[in-house]
């Protein structure tokens, strides 16, 4: 069986991911599957509208498939990871500003490689299960796919919070952060499946959604406005630990590589101020196409998902630890290996 199911049916272009197993983890060949299809879509007079959906009850999309990219970057090959983020950000561009509707239905878990085949999308719809995140920090990477600017979209500096803890968002902060667009009961979700293959019309998704659980990050705003206002890592760093909420965060934070913290903290901000999807995913490509040879990818997926021991040896102990001119040089252009080639995306 394939790990990702592409079919017209009816009215719409089906993309189902189909290795729940692995909670539909997302690897090269399912991404250029992917976006082969989209192609063929695009001017497929038949095909109203496009649908994402997964396997299984747990997880949409819980990433990436990193263990071959831990396989070559052991190895020395770091070309490997380079092609498989080249790719994937293009399907991440191409999704962004795909000319149907983009309709993704995300059951619990959808982190990381996830968020960036759903929710770049034009109709991103929750459920009570869903569980959306951008955990890369915990990794040594940062959030990725386009991640950044979907991020940078929140409300006040609730971008920074979610990128550099990882913390996870229900169906009500979802909505609240702007990562998806309808809240409907699962119990719904195959009678709505059904009308929109029949029809391709995503208006369906408007006639069951129901107002949203509610958003928990909406009652710590202020707070998380006001630790990362500075939009440094050093003035944040010290604004959490002026307070015992603060203190909290940073506990928080301990899992995650300060490198990339501080490096997601200026991400955001940048993609925040240009707002173009392509240039969130030059930005965040200068950092990934590094992170396996310069930086802490290697450790981050051993202690994840190698030894599995969560215990990650980070190169800095602390936020305040990390030096600009690190953070600088991982963020640096990449001028000899350009993430789209001759060939740019639009949008």
């Amino acid at each position: 069986m394939s790990d990702v199911l592409l079919r017209r049916t009816g009215r719409v272009g089906h993309i189902t991911l189909n290795r729940p197993q692995a909670l539909n983890a997302l690897s090269h060949g399912m991404c250029r599957a992917i976006e082969r299809a989209l192609d063929d879509w695009a001017d497929d007079a038949t095909v109203a509208a496009v649908l994402i959906d997964a396997a299984g009850q747990k997880a949409f999309c819980a990433g990436g498939d990193l263990q071959d990219m831990y396989t070559t970057g052991r190895q020395g090959d770091f070309a490997a990871g380079r092609r498989f983020w080249r790719d994937e950000y293009r399907l991440n561009a191409k999704i962004a500003v795909y000319p149907k509707p983009y309709i993704a239905l995300c059951q619990g878990y959808t982190m990381g490689g996830g968020v960036g085949v759903a929710l770049h999308g034009s109709h991103r719809v929750v459920g009570e299960s869903s569980r959306i995140a951008m955990p890369e920090c915990s990794v040594g990477l940062v959030p990725d796919v386009g991640g950044t600017l979907l991020l940078a979209r929140a409300p006040g500096r609730l971008g920074e919070y979610l990128g550099s803890t990882g913390a996870r968002m229900g169906p009500g902060d979802a909505l609240y952060a702007g990562f998806a667009d309808a809240y409907v009961r699962e119990a719904a979700w195959p009678d709505l499946r059904q009308t929109l293959i029949e029809t391709g019309d995503p208006a369906a998704i408007a006639a069951v959604a129901e107002p949203p659980p509610e958003a928990k990050f909406a009652c710590d705003q202020a707070q998380i406005d006001a630790a990362f206002g500075s939009g440094t890592p050093a003035g944040i760093w010290a604004a959490l630990s002026a307070t015992d909420w603060g203190q909290a965060v940073q506990e928080r934070l301990e899992p995650s590589a300060p490198l990339s913290v501080a490096a997601t903290i200026l991400l955001v901000a940048r993609a925040r101020a240009h707002g173009s999807i392509r240039q969130a995913l030059e930005a965040e490509y200068c950092f990934t196409a590094r992170s396996a040879e310069h930086g802490e990818f290697l450790e981050g997926i051993r202690a994840a998902i190698i030894d599995k021991d969560r215990s990650p040896d980070w190169r800095h102990k602390t936020l305040a630890a990390v030096p600009e001119d690190e953070v600088a040089a991982m963020l640096a252009p990449r001028p000899e290996d350009p993430l789209w080639g001759v060939v740019r995306p639009q949008g």
